[in-house]
């Protein structure tokens, strides 16, 4: 069966832990939210993403916990997100699913079955293998990006501490924690930002792990678990109020992911804009935004349009969402 005709059936895929489940077991966080990797629910063996090939084709597929073993799943013809699928949002292939009796069973637009065993889903339609999808990890390739000459270093949790922030706030294992601004301020700039959003399976929309970055403390680059999700304006990479992102490059919560921004500021002239601000973004690596003009201030952002340089700004939407290695360039 050719890989594009798998959104035209039913399939049901039968999962099982391919992770100790016992070493996953925890007691719930906080209203069910979860910043530790060794304190997460079992669903957490379950999300994630996964890549092969099907029919000899690439594909890839992200499962998404919502709580109490059940989820969603998305399909993606030619490869995961950023790695081969088209990014037409039409040729996804959605589902639901729910664990009974110690598998997972995720029930899609199509007539193939899979089962996932030891991180491994083997997918078969009518009975005759088809493909395998295996779990991965992926990482962005700018983690750990190193200040440049100089660049001005906001946090890195030694020397560069949350004391460089108006109420900035470090966690007990060294991060900074969101709702802060910074004292310096900047005019263009580059940045590198990472950032990890919690892991929060039964909440949804903007309550899945909100935060955001806000370039001069006006334009916002939205940061939300958006795993799996369409790719809105409002989620996970996109300019809020402005520019949905090209691809939603999110990876799942409790996952490190990085954002490096390209941001011309507005110019005025006797007190009227002349020029508006451009962003260039890139999501873990991929190009989701290209000088995309940020015509207007945020909505919710704590300064308006103006000629003077501005500071970066973490907002704080309640969730814990933790940042690290934060550095500005000067352009």
């Amino acid at each position: 069966m050719p890989l594009l005709d798998m959104k035209r059936k039913t399939f049901t895929i039968a999962l099982s832990s391919f992770f100790s489940v016992s070493a996953l077991l925890a007691a719930p966080g906080k209203g069910g939210t979860y910043i530790d990797l060794a304190n997460v629910d079992a669903d957490y063996a379950i999300q994630g993403e996964y890549s092969g090939t099907v029919d000899g084709e690439k594909a890839g597929g992200q499962i998404i916990a919502l709580g109490d073993g059940k989820f969603e799943a998305v399909g993606y013809p030619g490869g995961l997100p950023g790695d081969g699928w088209d990014g037409d949002k039409a040729n996804r292939i959605k589902g639901k699913g729910e664990t009974k009796d110690g598998a997972t069973i995720l029930t899609m637009a199509d007539g193939s079955e899979g089962v996932i065993k030891d991180g491994v889903i083997t997918i078969s339609d009518d009975g005759k293998e088809i493909g395998q999808l295996k779990r991965v990890v992926r990482k962005s390739p700018t983690i750990g990006a190193k200040a440049p000459d100089g660049a001005a270093v906001l946090f890195d949790g030694k020397k560069h501490g949350a004391d460089l922030w108006k109420g900035g706030r470090m966690s007990e294992d060294g991060l900074l924690m969101e709702g802060c601004t910074s004292k310096q301020t900047f005019s263009d700039f580059k940045i590198h930002i990472e950032f990890r959003t919690p892991y929060k399976p039964k909440a949804r929309g903007q309550g899945r792990g909100n935060s955001g970055f806000y370039a001069h403390g006006r334009y916002e680059v939205q940061v939300l678990d958006s795993f799996g999700l369409e790719g809105n304006h409002n989620e996970c990479g996109g300019i809020y109020s402005t520019k949905d992102p090209a691809v939603n490059m999110c990876f799942p919560p409790l996952t490190w992911q990085t954002y490096d921004i390209d941001f011309t500021a507005a110019k005025f002239e006797d007190g009227k804009k002349v020029a508006n601000a451009t962003m260039t973004v890139r999501h873990n690596g991929v190009l989701i935004h290209d000088k995309t003009v940020c015509d207007h201030a945020t909505t919710a952002s704590p300064m308006r349009e103006g000629p003077q340089p501005g500071p970066v700004f973490f907002q704080n939407h309640g969730n814990p969402v933790r940042y690290r290695n934060i550095w500005v360039l000067a352009k």
